[in-house]
């Protein structure tokens, strides 16, 4: 089984760095395809959706994603609906350029494995394309909608040094405990609403 990686922390430099390209020779190396290996099971221990080097350290411009069908299958149909999630195959993304194609913006929780134990609002363009290389350095073009669009602009986020606290909404940052005991069941909007009412002024 491959070995689990070390997932850092936000505050570690190597978050906040625009990862380099990688080098497409390099895609053939054995050792390359240990370390896809190792983030895939990394991913799935933890567990996440997707994971980008930065997040095991290295400042490569590569993740894998993968959204099980145990886990969607696991949502209530109205919730998936809403988020217009579907199940992904495991994958690698090498190198992508990511290019907006639906503007309009979907506000969800998020959470991510460098910031463990929190989770907030974030906006994302509803779809996006996605032009990058397999790990096999074959050119691949991915267009997404929906939740699979929200893991891309995530994981992408991550190689370009963006952690999805730069594009929250700040008032529903929150330990995901409580998010699991106080809003899990109550619908995005109406926690937006709820919490900026709750916004006081600086000065009375």
């Amino acid at each position: 089984m491959p070995r689990l990686l070390p997932i850092v922390q936000l505050g570690d430099p190597v978050l906040r760095a625009r990862a380099r390209d990688v080098d497409p020779s390099g895609l053939a190396d054995p050792k390359m395809k240990e370390l896809i290996d190792a983030m895939r099971e990394t991913m799935r221990e933890a567990p996440g959706v997707g994971l980008a080097a930065p997040q095991i350290g290295l400042g490569l411009r590569l993740a894998v994603i993968e959204d099980r069908p145990a886990s969607v299958e696991g949502l209530d149909p109205e919730t998936r609906a809403s988020r217009e999630r579907e199940a992904v195959p495991f994958h690698v993304i090498v190198n992508p350029v990511l290019t907006v194609e639906d503007s309009a913006r979907a506000c969800f929780f998020e959470g991510c494995l460098s910031l463990a134990g929190y989770v907030a609002v974030v906006p994302r363009a509803l779809a996006v394309r996605v032009d990058c290389l397999d790990e096999t350095g074959a050119p691949r073009v991915i267009r997404a909608r929906g939740w699979y669009a929200r893991i891309l602009q995530h994981e992408i986020d991550h190689l370009d040094g963006v952690v999805y606290v730069d594009r929250m909404e700040t008032r529903t940052f929150m330990a995901g405990e409580d998010y699991a005991r106080h809003w899990a069941d109550a619908d995005v909007e109406d926690v937006r609403r709820i919490l900026e009412a709750e916004r006081r002024p600086l000065v009375p």
